[in-house]
């Protein structure tokens, strides 16, 4: 069962992380002095941080800051998932990117995490019956991160995606906890069905760049999928496969591939 944000407050070494990591940043780039205090020193907890910083980025004249600010406070305060998967995505970007040297640098930089935190909240309004307002997350999502996310869409905690660029995920796709995925990655459908026609991603999966999964197929926990496969049936746990179609072509080679992040065949 998740914390309630008030909880996670007593004692949250993520947050205290973040604080830290945004003070020394203020001494060294102190022309980031606004961006920082406006996204992560003026709030009390990692709740209101993400709150604000999602607000501000699918804002526009249509739709204002301080309302898409209070549909993502109530979001938070209404699923405590989303603050606990936050910080789940926040460790594995962390630690998965080598690229990625704190925490602040996915809170404030790169779009992957963003745009999984955004859809987050679309995917809480979508199951609140606000299916409108969930469009209009998916929408902005797309025009701001260039990640185009269902609502409907589960995708589970400790996800990474690197360089976030041109990913598609549909409306049935199912992504299970700890998977990592790169650019132009597509979890979609092959055709005009209209019932449940994507993919679902096991845990532990790694979907390598270009690579593209298609149909109501399941990828077994623990599997690769090498760059530029497109994968059209069930791959078995714990297995690797590449090419076009995709077919078996060896073992996983560890437990946990989207963690070790291993591409090589």
């Amino acid at each position: 069962m998740a914390l309630s944000p008030m909880e996670i407050n007593k004692c949250d070494p993520a947050w205290d992380r973040i604080v830290d990591e945004a003070k020394s940043s203020l001494i060294k780039e102190p022309l980031l002095s606004s961006l920082v205090h406006s996204s992560i020193l003026h709030h009390r907890n990692l709740e209101q941080a993400l709150s604000y910083r999602v607000a501000y980025k699918l804002s526009t004249a249509e739709m204002p800051e301080q309302m898409l600010r209070e549909i993502s406070d109530e979001a938070m305060r209404g699923d405590g998932e989303i603050s606990s998967c936050a910080r789940a995505d926040l460790v594995a970007v962390t630690e998965r990117d080598p690229a990625c040297n704190s925490f602040i640098q996915p809170l404030l930089f790169f779009k992957g995490f963003q745009a999984i935190q955004a859809y987050r909240v679309g995917h809480w309004l979508w199951k609140a019956g606000r299916k409108d307002m969930a469009y209009y997350f998916q929408s902005r999502i797309s025009e701001v991160f260039n990640l185009d996310i269902h609502p409907a869409a589960v995708i589970g905690h400790g996800i990474m995606i690197d360089h976030a660029h041109s990913i598609v995920i549909g409306e049935t796709a199912v992504v299970g906890n700890n998977v990592s995925m790169l650019h132009s990655v597509t979890l979609g459908g092959t055709g005009k069905q209209d019932d449940d026609r994507h993919p679902k991603i096991g845990d532990g999966v790694l979907i390598g760049a270009g690579a593209k999964v298609l149909g109501n197929i399941k990828v077994g926990h623990s599997s690769r999928i090498a760059a530029g496969s497109v994968v059209l049936h069930d791959v078995p746990p714990c297995k690797t496969v590449a090419g076009v179609p995709a077919k078996i072509v060896g073992s996983a080679g560890c437990d946990q591939p989207s963690v070790s992040m291993d591409q090589l065949l």
